[in-house]
C-alpha cells in the first residue's frame, strides 16, 4: 500500500497546549484535592504526552496506570469496535480515578472505557481529553474536563499519530493531504 502524501498544518501551539494544560490540573486539583491517591489511567497509545504533562503540573498525590484501547488501527476513521488491548497493572475499587484521553472522536473508546471502569467500583471517575470534535459524535459521551474544542479534521501531534508517525510533533497539527 502506497502512503499518500499529505502536509502538516500548525492548529494548536505547544504554548497554547501547556497553558491550557495548567489551566487544567488547578480544576483536576479542585476536584481531588481530597484524594489519598488519585490514579491517573492513560489510554494508549494517544495520550502518553498529554498524561506526562499532566502528572507532572498536577499538585497531589498521584499513582499512573496505562489501558490501550484501540478503534483505529492504521485507519483515519473509527471502526467503532473497541477492544482493550492492555489492562490496568493496579485495582481501581474505591480509588479516585482520572481517565486521560488524547481525543474524543465518534465517543466510542471513552464511553467503553469509562463503562469498564465504572463497573470496578471507583470511590470517583472522572475524564479528560486534550481534543473533542463534538460533530463527530455517535454515543452521546462528553469527557469531564476539554482541553481544546475542534473541527472535524484528522489531527497528529502532541502523542496523536497517523499511521504511528507525526506523535513527536509539540504541537497539534492538522493533516492536509495533496
Amino acid at each position: 500500500m502506497t502512503e499518500r502524501p499529505y502536509v502538516i498544518d500548525e492548529m494548536i501551539s505547544a504554548k497554547s497546549i501547556a497553558a491550557r494544560v495548567e489551566a487544567l490540573c488547578r480544576e483536576i486539583a479542585q476536584e481531588f484535592g481530597d484524594t489519598d491517591k488519585l490514579v491517573v489511567v492513560g489510554l494508549l497509545r494517544g495520550s502518553f504526552v498529554f498524561i506526562a504533562d499532566l502528572v507532572r503540573e498536577l499538585d497531589l498525590p498521584i499513582e499512573v496506570d496505562f489501558l490501550e484501547a484501540s478503534s483505529y488501527g492504521d485507519a483515519t476513521e473509527s471502526s467503532r469496535e473497541v477492544r482493550i488491548l492492555k489492562d490496568l497493572r493496579g485495582a481501581v475499587e474505591g480509588r479516585d480515578v482520572l481517565v486521560v484521553e488524547d481525543i474524543v472522536d465518534t465517543g466510542h473508546t471513552l464511553n467503553h472505557v469509562t463503562n469498564l471502569l465504572a463497573s470496578r467500583k471507583p470511590a470517583r471517575l472522572k475524564s479528560i481529553a486534550l481534543l473533542d470534535k463534538p460533530s463527530r459524535r455517535e454515543v452521546d459521551f462528553r469527557a469531564d474536563w476539554i482541553g481544546f474544542e475542534i473541527p472535524d479534521e484528522f489531527v497528529v501531534g502532541y502523542g496523536i499519530d497517523f499511521a504511528q508517525r507525526n506523535r513527536n510533533l509539540p504541537f497539534i497539527g492538522k493533516v492536509r493531504f495533496t
